[in-house]
């Protein structure tokens, strides 16, 4: 085969992949058809009499899905230069742009080497196991990047992703990729076959979209919520992050945030909420108490007698010795800490809570691998840092007001994992606080897929979602993950809404990633396969 014949078709599915991904709008119904052209090329190939065929699948699948990676998250690049060095950034962008892409790669590669070993339904069984494995482990190792899960996809229509109340992300990433096998196979019987055989795979393929498509459509539309209203603020400051650890004095940033907040507030409001690291300031969670921004803030809450307030704040805690992995030594007084990217609870007593950013960015915030890599210890400890970087939490926590209201807070891009969030709200959580800063990715697409893949939180939990962004985009998503109020881009604003708390779990919330989880087991059954058939049964491939 010719390059061009190979080229040409991962060109044109890696095209469609990225119209119908987020947020690109009404593309949505592309995702069920982008990755035709890719199978009817790696058909072909298998059909051929080439030599090294597996080498030109994974070659023409990694094409693919490297250019749909690439052109997705381009705006990774910027995140990660805001803290690091433009050689630093460029190898850890290599991580979402190439590992995601080289995992999904593998997936394709390991149906064709099944395709040679069995029946054509067992291969594509292994194709449907192999992906969903490949995606859980992207977003369950120390290398996680889940942000392309297929899934994912689904948030540019959340209205055709209602049934995530039952299955999360993963049941959405099993449709799309069933739709691909299934219209991939209406087209080849199509062109081949005759009378009522020509169309009875495009019959099949119809129910599948039809069926998932329509419950889908219907739950939104008959779904109601319980009215439970209470009375939330969220802030946007608007801080240019690059101006925010000098530019702008902590008073300064201070002031803008609780003015916004009084601009807005009622008497009976019960909850605000401020962006990851709000306050500049580093302080020690011992001592939070003693600080002057403490001071400040009990100040603010207390006009505001039921209300609590949500902030995002760089925090310290010292040891007396290494207590976690990620534990630092400062060399001048022998005392263990760790940084957190945290969020603070302070309501009108002396109450305080915190939760730690847990799901942090591989290479960028967190070492991959701290324990295998533990024997960098003092190399990193002379440059300044650690192998652990950031620390973190090993559990979700849930916020609690002091009149028994639990909320869910999520830092930055753990929103992307709905098995964490579904966590806290089976712990207690009746709504989800996302707080972030978006403004390192600059006005790419970034800010706008993150806003989007909130709905789907909000779809699994059925609960309300409230957004608070340093620069965009803030907001409040209801149980259906509709966007009932959003702010625009590099605006200084806060919003106000009623929205009604949730005290009943979904079936996705009670049991988690079940659909990944069987897949994976499945993958690796079937995996298995391949070196039996061709070692231990000598078999050859077809």
């Amino acid at each position: 085969m010719k390059s061009k014949d190979l080229i040409l078709p991962a060109l044109l599915s890696a095209c469609l992949m990225w119209l119908a991904w987020p947020p690109i709008p009404y593309t949505t119904p592309l995702l069920l058809i982008g990755l035709v052209p890719l199978l009817l090329t790696l058909q072909k190939i298998s059909d051929s009499s080439a030599t090294k065929k597996g080498k030109k699948v994974f070659l023409t699948a990694g094409l693919t899905f490297l250019l749909w990676n690439t052109a997705s998250i381009f705006w990774v690049y910027n995140a990660i230069s805001a803290y690091n060095s433009a050689f630093v950034a460029f190898l850890v962008s290599l991580i979402p742009y190439g590992l995601g892409a080289l995992l999904m790669t593998f997936a394709f590669w390991l149906y064709h080497r099944l395709s040679l070993y069995t029946s054509k339904k067992t291969a594509y069984a292994g194709l449907l196991a192999f992906w969903v494995a490949m995606e859980y482990l992207h977003q369950s190792w120390d290398l996680a990047f889940p942000w392309m899960n297929l899934g994912n996809g689904l948030a540019g229509m959340h209205q055709l992703a209602q049934w995530y109340e039952y299955t999360g992300v993963y049941g959405g990433t099993f449709w799309i990729l069933l739709s691909n096998i299934l219209a991939f196979e209406a087209y080849k019987a199509f062109r081949s076959q005759q009378g009522y055989l020509k169309y009875r795979p495009a019959l099949l393929w119809a129910i599948v979209l039809v069926v998932p498509a329509g419950f889908s459509l219907i739950r939104y539309a008959t779904y109601k919520e319980k009215i439970s209203p209470v009375n939330v603020v969220t802030v946007q400051p608007n801080i240019d992050p690059y101006e925010k650890l000098g530019g702008i004095s902590s008073a300064q940033q201070l002031q803008i945030l609780t003015k916004l907040s009084d601009s807005v507030a009622q008497i009976n409001t019960e909850y605000f909420f401020w962006p990851e690291t709000a306050l500049p300031n580093y302080s020690d969670e011992d001592r939070i108490r003693e600080t002057a921004d403490y001071s400040s803030l009990q100040q603010f809450i207390s006009k505001y007698p039921n209300a609590s307030l949500v902030t995002g704040i760089e925090t310290i805690k010292t040891y007396n010795n290494q207590k976690t992995l990620s534990a630092k030594m400062d060399p001048a007084t022998h005392i263990y800490y760790d940084n957190f990217n945290t969020a603070m609870q302070i309501e009108n007593s002396a109450n305080v809570q915190f939760y730690h950013k847990s799901k942090l960015v591989p290479g960028a915030e967190k070492m991959p691998f701290p324990e295998t890599m533990a024997f960098l210890k003092p190399v990193f400890a002379e440059l300044g840092g650690s192998v652990g970087g950031w620390g973190w939490q090993e559990q979700p926590t849930v916020f609690y007001a002091h009149s028994g209201i639990g909320v869910a807070p999520v830092i930055c891009y753990e929103s992307i994992w709905g098995d964490w969030i579904g966590k806290s709200v089976k712990q207690g959580a009746q709504f989800i606080a996302i707080i972030t800063n978006d403004g390192w990715w600059g006005n790419t697409s970034g800010k706008d897929q993150h806003f989007l893949y909130a709905g789907l939180r909000a779809i699994e939990n059925r609960r309300w979602v409230v957004r608070s962004a340093n620069t965009g985009i803030s907001g409040f998503m209801n149980q259906r993950g509709d966007v009932v109020s959003r702010s625009q881009w590099w605006t200084r604003t806060a919003l106000k809404a009623d929205i009604n708390l949730n005290e009943e779990l979904t079936f996705y919330t009670k049991s988690g990633d079940l659909i990944a989880k069987a897949m994976c087991l499945l993958a690796i059954g079937l995996a298995f396969i391949i070196p039996y058939k061709k070692w231990v049964k000598k078999v050859k491939p077809a």
